[in-house]
């Protein structure tokens, strides 16, 4: 760099003026990454995780499963209607079954092979979402209900009168 501008300077003619103007230097070229890799640099990148939980949330009117590896950070998620069921097709036993089948097909491509379920709520999904887990090729080692139960705690709210 210092010898290009040695050069320059010995081939340009130096005006003979009193008051000598500062020659433009050139700015070192850095490589700038494009808005487009800088993306790709920034990509999220995918954990190889071979045990993990899988959580299957059973309401009255969804069914969500999320798959987490063995400490509970999230690896995927998927629920009835993130799967394109609306309204009251989200709480049937269908809409379960295809919500559990996309999860763990997305944790699959993550390496997840040996899953454990926790199962909570006492919706309608609880079931299929079990069975459609263990027929995508996830080997399940252990199944645990974690619905909470109050032992008389709270005191239920005055009967509906319809």
């Amino acid at each position: 760099m210092a010898q290009e501008k040695v050069k320059a300077e010995q081939e340009t003619p130096k005006a003979e003026t009193p008051a000598a103007v500062p020659e433009p230097t050139a700015a070192p070229a850095v490589a700038t990454p494009a808005p487009a890799e800088e993306a790709a640099s920034k990509k999220k990148l995918k954990r190889v995780v071979q045990n993990g939980v899988v959580h299957v949330r059973a309401t009255f009117n969804n069914t969500l499963i999320t798959i987490t590896d063995v400490s509970g950070n999230v690896l995927c998620w998927s629920s009835a209607g993130s799967r394109g069921f609306k309204g009251s097709r989200k709480s049937t036993p269908f809409a379960a079954q295809v919500a559990a089948g996309d999860a763990a097909a997305k944790a699959m491509a993550q390496g997840l092979r040996n899953v454990t379920i926790r199962v909570d709520g006492p919706g309608a999904g609880r079931e299929s979402a079990l069975r459609a887990i263990a027929a995508s090729g996830l080997k399940v080692s252990e199944i645990r209900d974690v619905t909470p139960i109050p032992h008389n705690g709270c005191r239920a709210p005055k009967r509906r009168r319809v």
